[in-house]
């Protein structure tokens, strides 16, 4: 029956804030478990029978990671345990109770592991030199022997795509080689499988998460007080690139699971020496003078939201 046109029809009402921010904040809890579950599965981060050790330092990404994990155990289709690790470093004024609160409010399983690598960095490097070289090392040391003493089969660190980026960048300006961090890699003893759940998440999502939930966070007065860091500066440059140009980190992370080594230096790769013309034509091949184009193009994540102008190279 078709409506007077007297008729008088209610005005849609408008959300409240609260209901503005829970709204937000369910599509945000979607698409992490949506890429961190694409990546867990990209890269076959876990399997059947996994206890996997996630590092918890107390910053934001570690709180992500340990939450986002917890979600899809619950509805993953294998079973995993999650042991949760945190390594006390015995930095001065450390609040050493709230990360065992928390864990213990959550009902997670948990181990402490304290070891005062904080006094041994304050003892081998210069004051005004960077720390966190020698720092990680140590860490990296102890929670390996750690997850042998718990019997975990993967150790899960709380990295993300802007990391990731940070790393390329980093290694490409002052290593001077093409050097990433793998989503997951074997240790170097070969004994470990290191794995990065985070690694399709930006980090401007950990932020926000951080924020809805209300994590502890706990700062890092060791590292995260060297205002000079290298990694810090690439990292503001990175952000500002994002504001300005929106699609390009999601472009720059793209370009890493897109490498051509022939139309790179490295004769380890491609066998540069030895190339030489053979007269048959390789469809495959490559044309050598082909101008790039480039269009301009919307990228729609799968919640509807639009992840910005990406610039695509046909």
């Amino acid at each position: 029956m078709p409506t007077p046109m007297n008729a008088i029809t209610e005005a849609p009402r408008t959300l409240s804030k609260t209901e503005k921010d829970q709204r937000e904040a369910r599509k945000l809890e979607k698409r992490l478990c949506r890429e961190v579950g694409r990546a867990i599965s990209d890269f076959n981060m876990i399997e059947e029978g996994d206890k996997i050790m996630v590092c918890m330092s107390g910053g934001k990404d570690s709180f992500t990671m340990l939450d986002i994990l917890r979600k899809l155990q619950k509805r993953a289709p294998i079973h995993f345990d999650i042991v949760a690790v945190n390594l006390d470093q015995k930095q001065p004024g450390f609040p050493d109770h709230i990360l065992p609160d928390y864990l213990r409010a959550q009902g997670v399983d948990f181990h402490i592991e304290t070891q005062d690598t904080y006094s041994i960095v304050k003892r081998v490097i210069p004051e005004g030199k960077t720390t966190c070289g020698l720092c990680s090392r140590l860490r990296r040391a102890i929670l390996y022997t750690v997850a042998d003493q718990l019997g975990c089969t993967k150790i899960a660190l709380g990295h993300h795509r802007d990391d990731i980026l940070q790393t390329l960048l980093l290694n490409m300006f002052f290593g001077g080689r093409m050097k990433g961090m793998p989503p997951k890699l074997v240790s170097d003893d070969g004994k470990h499988v290191v794995i990065r759940p985070l690694a399709y998440i930006p980090e401007k999502d950990t932020v926000q998460w951080a924020q809805y939930q209300q994590f502890p966070i706990i700062p890092c007065n060791l590292c995260g007080s060297q205002d000079n860091l290298q990694r810090q500066i690439v990292g503001e440059m990175l952000r500002d690139w994002d504001k300005k140009y929106p699609g390009r980190l999601e472009s720059m992370f793209r370009s890493m699971q897109n490498v051509v080594t022939t139309h790179m230096m490295d004769p380890k790769l491609h066998d540069f020496y030895h190339a030489k013309a053979t007269g048959i034509a390789d469809p495959a091949g490559d044309t050598a003078f082909d101008p790039d184009t480039f269009t301009e193009h919307f990228a729609p994540a799968a919640d509807g939201d639009t992840l910005g102008i990406a610039i695509q190279v046909q």
